[in-house]
């Protein structure tokens, strides 16, 4: 069975392959999230997702409610579901969906390896995995684990294919109004996989450059990097703040967004709330612009004016 319509059939050697499918939902809200991640994760015959993940999903229906029944129950739509736990403290979840059986599998930061390796088996067995990100899985998300483990455990017989959603630092600029206009850069403040020497590198180069520069992961040494960009930008450059773009009150923190200065950014520590956090460093040509209703940020391309169009 196939995820999709147009999914992986290539030849007679993969037709009895599934595919990996590493999707990202966006912030997680059914707005937010693309049609072909949807249709993807309705379809797929196993679903790998945080709680988190798998509460934003239930919102539209693109899974099925948790709690509609008690396990095994068919429910009044045609769906039924059942829990069991694992034994590496993960939790599989059976539904039944579109007239099909769909499991959804737990997925916890410290069992990435064995999910990986259990989504190869799944696909090598024929079935669609649906493998959830939240954001984009290019931008500090999920793709990249696949792909080294992939290379790791010799699964070059499975496809791969990445579903793309809305990353933070596009759904914060679109809250802010239009900072990114112009050429901008992300950097991630984690220091887990590389040291800080590398990124205060990377602050430095890209504050050097002009870029608008979108700060993830700001609950690591997000003051060590504000100072680092002051070395080289004014303090009245423009910075917005903001926690779980896009998410409303469903997110860790609660959806909120500030608007100060570079020189200014440390006073606000009680804004920087966990890893839903980010920061937007503008350019000396982001200015705010107002109009009856709200304050916005605005980076023009290249300063043009209206008789530039």
């Amino acid at each position: 069975m196939s995820a999709t319509d147009d999914a992986h059939d290539d030849g007679d050697s993969d037709r009895d392959l599934g595919t990996l499918y590493v999707v990202g939902i966006g912030p997680g809200l059914p707005g937010d999230m693309t049609q072909r991640a949807k249709d993807v994760i309705r379809n797929a015959d196993c679903v790998i997702a945080s709680n988190l993940y798998q509460e934003f999903l239930r919102r539209d229906g693109t899974l099925p409610p948790e709690d509609a029944v008690a396990d095994g129950d068919e429910r009044t739509d045609g769906s039924r579901s059942s829990s069991d736990p694992r034994s590496d403290g993960g939790t599989v979840a059976s539904a039944f969906q579109g007239g099909r059986d769909q499991e959804i599998i737990r997925s916890t930061m410290g069992r990435q390896i064995e999910l990986a390796r259990e989504a190869f088996e799944r696909v090598r067995n024929g079935e669609d995995v649906a493998h959830v990100s939240g954001g984009d899985p290019n931008v500090y998300g999920k793709s990249d684990l696949l792909f080294v483990m992939a290379r790791e455990d010799g699964a070059e017989d499975v496809p791969i294919e990445i579903v793309p959603g809305v990353t933070a630092a596009l759904g914060g600029a679109a809250n802010l109004g239009a900072p990114l206009s112009n050429d901008f850069c992300t950097i991630s403040l984690s220091d887990k996989w590389r040291g800080w020497a590398e990124i205060e590198e990377k602050l430095r180069a890209a504050a050097i450059s002009g870029f608008v520069i979108v700060l993830y992961n700001c609950w690591r040494n997000y003051e060590r990097a504000v100072e680092i960009v002051r070395e080289e930008r004014s303090d009245d450059v423009r910075v917005a703040i903001f926690n779980d773009a896009c998410r409303g009150d469903a997110g860790r923190n609660g959806e909120d967004q500030t608007i100060t200065t570079l020189g200014e950014a440390v006073e606000h520590d009680d804004q920087v709330a966990g890893m839903g956090t980010s920061l937007l460093i503008g350019t000396h040509e982001t200015e705010v612009w107002e109009n009856d209703y709200e304050r916005f940020l605005v980076t023009p391309r290249g300063g043009r004016d209206v008789d530039d169009f």
